[in-house]
């Protein structure tokens, strides 16, 4: 193995809370907390980084990130192009190239996300109940109001994530028989995996397939528990090579491969693009990705031990287990039914922090962070003999995946 194969070698987080419940901290502040944490964990000082990743248009650029942390040196600065949820494990992937090429020695991949402070997209930080400001709209909200890709479906209410991502799950029920049951199974599951998490924003409500099916509906078949948090928090993962990993304080983690990328003429997928083929609407549109990555790893399916599926949305997670060749097309349901994703019992225990539905709405960086944690044995829901953790970014957009091995 060559001494600069890229390890992840240190994760950190900050506290994680519902939207709006952090306090006073800013979200560029929670950043920082999160990189320190990640960096103490590796057994590092921050002069040993000289590198910085994000994605989804992080807002704390690493050039204040590394002025502020008072790095000796800014070798590597960078921010995947991949939208949204889309680019977290391709954040990892990038810094794995900086270090595996001479770029950088150590890079912090971050995400920070403080929904209370900035809002979400689809919102624009208005409350139904207010007044209207006669104020002109802030940045933040312009900026949303503007882009070009939401052009055409903005005139016709397409504002959320839980209404666009509607549409494939809803086709995916259409074609295979999939039923609102199903998908709850999956949301109980994370929500169990939660309960012994100290970290899960959720982890003390438990939830019953009788709560979900009671629950609110969002944009059909999406129902209240069938949708991720909104949340305020930060998460970090160091990358180094594999020659400082072999003496640094925690066990490394191998990144054995990882991809990103989209399908030709996919853009924004289902949620804004009429041009996605009709063969793939009703899947993650991932398939391709996966077989790539499973190639250059020299792993299949069946050698995952551990998976951590970006969980927007259930809808979404059922079309990843299809798209990563878990079951066949259009049985994903049923996989779901028969416990496989349950930790202790199911053979592909996944999510084993809670994921996105219950953990925290990091973007997904805190599913990597949970990768790792399942490979070095330090998971709330540990995996026995565990050898591979894959992990991906947000299915039903152009997005990116990582294969972990346990050194």
């Amino acid at each position: 193995m060559s001494e600069r194969r890229a390890h992840i070698v240190g994760v950190g987080e900050s506290e994680y809370t519902r939207w709006g419940k952090i306090g006073d901290i800013t979200e560029h502040a929670l950043a920082c907390r999160a990189i320190k944490k990640a960096v103490a964990d590796a057994g590092l000082t921050l002069d040993d980084v000289d590198g910085l990743a994000s994605f989804a248009e992080d807002r704390n650029e690493a050039i204040f990130l590394a002025a502020e942390l008072g790095l000796p040196a800014l070798r590597f600065g960078n921010m995947v192009w991949m939208p949204g949820g889309g680019g977290g494990c391709a954040a990892v992937s990038n810094a794995a190239m900086a270090v595996e090429t001479g770029q950088a020695e150590v890079v912090v991949v971050y995400r920070s996300l403080c929904q209370g402070q900035f809002f979400r997209f689809g919102t624009g930080g208005v409350s139904a109940e207010a007044a209207p400001d006669p104020e002109p709209p802030t940045l933040q909200q312009a900026n949303s109001l503007l882009m070009a890709s939401m052009g055409f479906a903005m005139p016709y209410g397409l504002l959320m994530a839980a209404a666009a991502y509607a549409l494939p799950t809803r086709r995916h029920m259409h074609l295979y028989g999939t039923t609102s049951e199903q998908l709850g199974m999956l949301a109980v599951t994370f929500r169990e995996h939660a309960s012994r998490n100290p970290r899960a924003v959720m982890g003390e409500r438990p939830l019953t397939l009788e709560d979900h099916q009671a629950s609110p509906m969002i944009a059909d078949p999406h129902r209240l528990f069938d949708c991720c948090l909104e949340s305020d928090g930060a998460c970090a993962v160091v990358v180094t090579t594999a020659e400082r990993a072999r003496d640094l304080a925690k066990r490394p983690v191998e990144i054995l491969a990882s991809e990103q990328g989209t399908p030709k003429g996919y853009a924004f997928g289902p949620f804004t693009n009429a041009n996605v083929a009709d063969e793939i609407y009703a899947t993650g549109g991932g398939e391709e990705m996966a077989n790539r990555l499973y190639g250059k790893a020299g792993v299949g399916p069946a050698d995952v031990d551990v998976a951590q599926l970006y969980d927007h949305f259930t809808g979404c997670v059922l079309m990843q287990i299809e798209d990563y060749g878990f079951c066949e097309r259009g049985e994903g349901g049923s996989f779901i039914e028969s416990g496989a994703l349950a930790w202790g019992s199911g053979s592909l225990p996944t999510n084993t922090h809670g994921g996105s539905l219950s953990e925290a709405y990091i973007h997904g960086l805190n599913h990597v962070v949970e990768g790792v944690r399942s490979l070095r044995d330090e998971s709330t829901s540990p995996v026995d003999g565990a050898e591979v953790c894959l992990v991906t970014s947000a299915a039903c957009v152009p997005s990116s995946a990582v294969l972990l091995g346990r050194k």
